[in-house]
């Protein structure tokens, strides 16, 4: 898989992956992925089907069964449009479990990597894409960002929402991610560490298309 093109860009909640990430594949004309929504697509479609999402079993099930249409800016879950309810508050409090299940991050893990089989490649992000399903890919970044900074974005995105609530589920999740004993936040071997706090969206898509070989 090496021979794939793949920018990989990891991060926690808040730290300007999806933006940037979006910035590098246009800036570069390549494929983007964003993997998380693909775990929440996941607690979606559990969570439609009546699957207690701390059912370890039957959510792996749902994650190999799941017909699963993911474009740049559209989600659809078994059929259905999830744009939005991937986003919502019920799927954002099932996620973390879901993601953590190692059957559910097995199959997602098979299909990032035929995604980008696929395409040659792309800009995929994540938590563990240079860590677990890329770990030789062209250019790792680890994003981050302090976490008033990310609390005060996060709570921007989802329509001006109290910054300390936002703050105290990114923790949550932040912990939830690092935690997990299958694929937890890290960042990967050899991957540029990027602090974000303090830069335009713009400077940061600068910087990581100048680190390409």
């Amino acid at each position: 898989m090496s021979d794939l093109r793949v920018i990989a860009i990891d991060g926690p909640a808040g730290s300007g992956k999806s933006t940037v990430a979006r910035g590098v594949a246009d800036r570069l004309e390549l494929s983007y992925l964003d993997t998380g929504a693909m775990y929440r697509a996941v607690a979606c479609a559990a969570l439609r089907r009546g699957v207690d999402p701390a059912d370890a079993g039957a959510v792996v099930e749902v994650a190999r069964t799941i017909d699963l249409e993911l474009t740049r800016d559209t989600c659809f879950v078994d059929g259905v449009d999830a744009t939005a309810e991937i986003r919502g508050p019920e799927v954002t409090g099932a996620v973390s479990v879901v993601a953590a299940n190692p059957g559910v991050r097995t199959e997602m893990v098979a299909r990032q990597r035929a995604w980008a089989t696929e395409r040659g490649g792309g800009v995929m992000e994540g938590r563990d894409i240079g860590s677990v399903v890329f770990p030789d890919a062209t250019l790792k970044v680890y994003l981050t960002a302090s976490a008033a900074v990310r609390a005060k974005r996060r709570a921007g995105e989802a329509g001006g929402q109290d910054v300390a609530a936002v703050g105290s589920d990114i923790e949550r999740r932040d912990a939830a991610d690092s935690g997990r004993e299958m694929s937890p936040l890290v960042e990967a071997p050899g991957a540029v560490v990027v602090d974000t706090s303090d830069l335009e969206i713009n400077e940061v898509v600068d910087l990581v298309v100048g680190m390409l070989p």
